[in-house]
């Protein structure tokens, strides 16, 4: 049986929540409804392999949404938008729904921010619910090409280069995770992952760039510890390590600069106790796991259309 798309549906309005519901039922779909936002986000944190949300647009949206943002929990999204009419929004007829949209999307602007949630989210008038499914796929769609959650403007100003980073890093994380079911349900091909050059570690400030080596020794000595432990969390713990330094372009020597400083560290450490340092040779294994990883992140990053020699 084909994997389902799991969806997870936060909207109080239970007419709009039943018709989606209505539409998404079958094989395709692993539905789950959720009215509060506590419970939300509760929800949120024990199962983060979601594949799509779908939300209504509130009073309380944008600051349920923050709070996802600022724990750098990004998913495929739908906007179900007030109707033309309803909350002051514009009458018109029915024959001019696209219209309609476009006067949404058009004061959605003017309110200081094109999205609720991010750049790849799909807002669709509530007169469409009938296009929720299609709706989803597009936002699907959007979400695996979307190169980074916080665009570059004045938002992304206020946020520090590894807050960016390691929001990124989840992101590729998560687009990663649903590539590969879509690649059982649909043969899809791969993400090509796009990064921002701006939070690259040769373009950082000098203060920037220490704070983010300090993270990345910090997450690599993690890995260190627990890398003969047969922790499955290991695994996890290798690919946010390799994703902070694949979106921050680190170089191969770079990695092996931070193994050799812990070894250096940890063989002092082992000298103090009296224990032998021979230990420390079987980390290499550490290590070229590490790179491993992080040469397929980057030969991943290539698009296809490049690997192949087309133009």
């Amino acid at each position: 049986m084909l994997p389902q798309l799991s969806i997870g549906i936060f909207v109080r309005s239970e007419k709009i929540a039943g018709s989606a519901i209505e539409l998404l039922k079958g094989e395709r779909y692993a539905l789950t409804h959720i009215k509060s936002a506590v419970e939300f986000l509760g929800f949120l944190k024990q199962n983060y392999h979601l594949d799509c949300l779908v939300f209504e647009d509130n009073g309380d949206l944008r600051s349920l949404l923050s709070k996802l943002q600022e724990r750098s929990l990004f998913l495929p999204a739908v906007i179900f938008s007030p109707q033309p009419g309803e909350d002051g929004w514009p009458e018109v007829p029915p024959s001019d729904c696209f219209e309609a949209a476009a006067i949404t999307a058009e004061k959605r602007r003017e309110q200081s921010c094109a999205f609720f949630y991010h750049p790849a989210e799909v807002q669709l008038a509530i007169g469409r619910s009938s296009e929720i499914a299609a709706g989803i796929d597009r936002a699907i769609a959007q979400f695996l090409k979307l190169s980074t959650p916080v665009p570059v403007n004045d938002q992304s100003a206020r946020v520090d280069a590894t807050t960016q980073l390691t929001a990124q890093s989840l992101l590729s994380r998560q687009q990663r995770r649903l590539a590969e079911k879509l690649r059982e349900r649909l043969g899809y091909l791969g993400v090509y992952y796009k990064r921002n050059s701006q939070i690259f570690l040769r373009n950082l400030s000098g203060s920037e760039k220490q704070k983010f080596l300090e993270q990345l020794k910090s997450s690599y000595r993690e890995i260190v510890l627990n890398y003969f432990s047969q922790d499955p969390a290991v695994n996890n713990q290798i690919d946010e390590f390799v994703n902070l330094a694949f979106f921050a372009d680190v170089a191969v020597t770079q990695i092996v600069e931070i193994h050799m400083e812990l070894m250096d560290e940890f063989a002092k450490q082992l000298k103090l106790e009296g224990r032998s340092e021979e230990i420390l040779l079987d980390y290499r294994l550490t290590l070229i796991d590490a790179i491993a990883h992080l040469c397929e992140m980057y030969r991943r990053s290539i698009p296809k259309e490049v690997s192949q020699g087309k133009m």
